[in-house]
């Protein structure tokens, strides 16, 4: 069994919207690599939304109601995104990213 800081971050949420740890010393384990499938479509997803993003602001003819539903679901994604790299490490779970200095 791991530490309790080396537990990993799992990309869903549990009840109440808390965070779910995956502790486990077997990174091939199955709850491991659903966990990376999970990440790897969370990813996936929000490179498509990018691209989307792109297309809808040189549109001329995007509506209102369509940016609102884009830019609803480039929150849900920069959300996966964010707990994706607080999983990997890059960030403390606790950090806030609007501190960062880029």
């Amino acid at each position: 069994m791991t530490a309790q800081d080396e537990m990993r971050l799992l990309p869903w949420t549990g009840p109440g919207d808390k965070p779910c740890y995956l502790s486990t010393d077997d990174p091939s384990g199955f709850m491991s690599r659903l966990a990376d499938n999970i990440e790897a479509d969370q990813l996936g997803t929000a490179s498509a939304l990018l691209d989307e993003a792109s297309e809808a602001f040189d549109n001329q003819d995007t509506s209102i109601d369509e940016m609102r539903c884009l830019v609803k679901a480039l929150t849900g994604a920069l959300r996966d995104v964010f707990r994706v790299a607080t999983s990997r490490g890059h960030f403390r779970s606790t950090s806030d990213p609007r501190e960062s200095a880029y």
